[in-house]
């Protein structure tokens, strides 16, 4: 018997698993492939050093938005929940302080004063 939150599937076991070993050697080459490839060149062109820069940021920023914005029914719901409003605050300590300590204490302070001293 198979647990209800399991999806059924029609095909067999055997395809399952070449599904799974295929996708785990095609992840496994594409990540080779930037080892390699960076290992035999001298010079990284400047374009990509440039776009390169941005990376850290991007990765930032898909991470936190997800968990900082909540889609709620209505606007005001969503743009009054405790979370983006303590990141609106990090975000402006941040700006101003440009200290990495400053933002994380005000911002988690902030978020611990909306979720349990102040409820919104």
């Amino acid at each position: 018997m198979t647990a209800p939150f399991l999806a059924q599937t029609t095909h067999g076991t055997a395809a399952v698993w070449a599904v799974i070993v295929a996708v785990g050697v095609a992840t496994y080459l594409i990540r080779l492939s930037f080892i390699y490839l960076f290992g035999r060149i001298d010079d990284v062109p400047p374009r990509v050093t440039r776009a390169l820069r941005y990376v850290p940021a991007a990765v930032l920023a898909a991470l936190v938005v997800p968990a900082v914005v909540s889609i709620e029914a209505t606007v005001v719901g969503t743009l009054t929940t405790d979370r983006l409003l303590a990141g609106a605050v990090a975000a402006g300590v941040a700006w101003r302080t440009e200290d990495v300590t400053a933002t994380i204490v005000v911002g988690m302070v902030t978020l611990w004063l909306f979720r349990f001293v102040v409820p919104i």
